[in-house]
């Protein structure tokens, strides 16, 4: 695949974004791209375990997703195929002698955040704004399209080893890698890599390995009390929304650890009820992060004492539902090295002389990491490399771009590192 090529996929994705779980024309389109290929494509039950999801789309929300997906041109059988089995698509390519097994991560949905129509907005200009009400405000449509583009580049099977392209759905969230790891995708995978365009780097750099990805795990927690009459029965009354309130005070005042720096946010609180009635319900939902795992696990299990004190102390039952999860990035230098050869390699593309760095520091968090620990864990190695997007507005807003260029950079320098083994 060739700038254009690329080019050309990455606006129609970004044109046609889709939210986490309900990526389905995307599923399709990557599908369409790969079709002829000499490689394998699991899809379904194959790429990812449904019953390992947190936070699914319920059966409405994925219709009207695949009603758009079929309006945007998907075929009928094929919407339903990726509404009723999951979007996640797993590619995997070999090569023409014997060498390791790669990993490669991209993710391919996108944000509910409206995108903008300035005119020097480059996707509104050039007439390939998101015309969904979702955008792709963090590049993964980029992602996508580079995965896509390494596969034709690879389809001549001249380079030793094994590919493992992982399409992962619902990054955003921090909730889709997860129910691919227990579908067993990045089994026997040795050498682990996710790719991220953007992280206000110039177009030409390259990163070998992020730091400083916090760990997290993301919690819905829902408090169920008595409802009672306010003043005839108040003791009759079980408040769950004053066991949420408390909850979240007790949250946003947890101590900080001396083993990592750590965050904890409470993001949504809603009750049910009237001014004269004791809420019966409440639901609450927050997060926690740490720099390491100790830092977070820490955090993580005072978080779950105190809402389970809070519930105690009104009297009311409670039930806490993970939704998302990461671990915090540790790369390897080994990995780090290889991306360093290949960037050698490709000391020039798409007008950009390439600048290597060993390490940025990325702050936030991915589920990517899921798939690196899963590796590291079993004795692989991993890292999570960054390539400079140009970008012109920050990640996760209404004019976040990236310079194309950032396309040819990456899938240059991806087929260097897996065709030098």
């Amino acid at each position: 695949m060739n700038r254009d090529d690329l080019v050309r996929l990455r606006r129609d994705l970004h044109r046609h974004a889709e939210p986490g779980f309900c990526e389905i024309r995307t599923a399709w389109r990557v599908e369409t791209e790969l079709a002829g290929l000499p490689l394998t494509l699991r899809t379904g039950a194959g790429a990812m375990d449904l019953r390992d999801v947190s936070g699914y789309p319920d059966a409405a929300e994925r219709a009207a997703w695949a009603e758009r997906a079929v309006a945007a041109g998907t075929p009928a059988d094929r919407a339903a195929f990726f509404r009723d089995h999951g979007t996640a698509l797993v590619a995997e390519i070999t090569g023409d002698r014997p060498g390791p097994v790669w990993g490669l991560r991209c993710d391919v949905d996108a944000l509910g955040v409206t995108e903008s129509t300035a005119a020097h907005h480059a996707p509104q200009r050039e007439g390939f704004r998101s015309t969904t009400g979702q955008m792709h405000a963090c590049g993964h449509d980029a992602h996508t399209a580079i995965g896509v583009g390494l596969l034709h580049r690879l389809a001549d099977r001249d380079f030793p080893g094994t590919l493992r392209l992982v399409f992962q759905p619902a990054e955003e969230g921090v909730r889709g890698a997860r129910p691919m790891v227990a579908a067993g995708v990045v089994a026997g995978v040795e050498r682990m890599l996710a790719v991220h365009v953007g992280l206000d780097l110039p177009v030409g750099t390259v990163v070998g390995g992020a730091t400083g990805a916090l760990a997290t795990t993301k919690f819905a927690v829902e408090f169920t009390g008595e409802a009672a009459h306010a003043a005839a029965a108040p003791e009759r009354g079980r408040n769950a929304l004053a066991a949420a309130a408390s909850a979240t005070l007790t949250l946003l005042g947890l101590p900080r650890h001396s083993a990592g720096e750590t965050r904890v946010n409470v993001g949504t609180l809603h009750a049910g009820g009237g001014a004269n009635i004791v809420p019966a319900s409440a639901r609450l939902t927050f997060e926690v992060r740490g720099s390491t795992d100790r830092a977070h696990e820490d955090l993580r299990d005072m978080a779950l004492r105190a809402v389970r004190g809070a519930a105690a102390t009104y009297g009311v039952e409670v039930a806490v539902e993970v939704t998302g999860a990461a671990a915090g990035t540790v790369p390897d230098d080994a990995v780090i090295d290889l991306v360093e050869l290949a960037v050698k390699d490709v000391p020039e593309t798409a007008g950009h002389a390439l600048e290597f760095r060993r390490t940025h520091t990325m702050s936030g968090s991915d589920d990517a990491t899921l798939f690196m620990r899963h590796v590291q864990d079993a004795g692989g190695t991993a890292a999570y490399v960054l390539v400079g997007g140009g970008n012109p507005g920050p990640h996760h807003h209404a004019e976040f771009d990236v310079d194309e260029d950032c396309l040819v950079v990456a899938v240059d320098v991806l087929e260097r590192l897996v065709r030098r083994g």
